[in-house]
């Protein structure tokens, strides 16, 4: 399962809705793809539909479709939304992972 915490549900809804999505039907495709400088990295889009392989979840009011390959990198991950001196953006806390970068948006088993 993938959770979402309040501040990524309050922002998720925010960018949904500004780009035309419906956040109470339409999906936030969360995902893992090969790239940064710490070989994986996240990806994170809205969707209207779900694919016969997607699993999908719902977690405080966000609905989450995840490939089954990616799911496997990110069970038990929480989708956080920083809006810090650093730099705003989502933060995926991801216990699976053993090394991330220092940006946080590419991590390593």
């Amino acid at each position: 399962m993938i959770k979402v915490s309040e501040t990524a549900k309050k922002k998720v809804i925010e960018l949904m809705t500004d780009d035309g999505y419906n956040a109470t039907t339409d999906y936030v495709r969360v995902g893992v793809k090969s790239g940064g400088c710490s070989g994986l990295s996240y990806d994170l889009k809205f969707d209207k539909e779900q694919q016969e392989d997607d699993k999908v979840f719902e977690d405080n009011g966000v609905k989450i479709i995840v490939d089954k390959k990616s799911f496997l990198y990110l069970i038990g991950t929480t989708l956080e939304y920083s809006g810090g001196l650093n730099g705003a953006g989502f933060v995926f806390n991801n216990p699976n992972a053993n090394r991330t970068c220092g940006c946080g948006e590419s991590f390593s088993l």
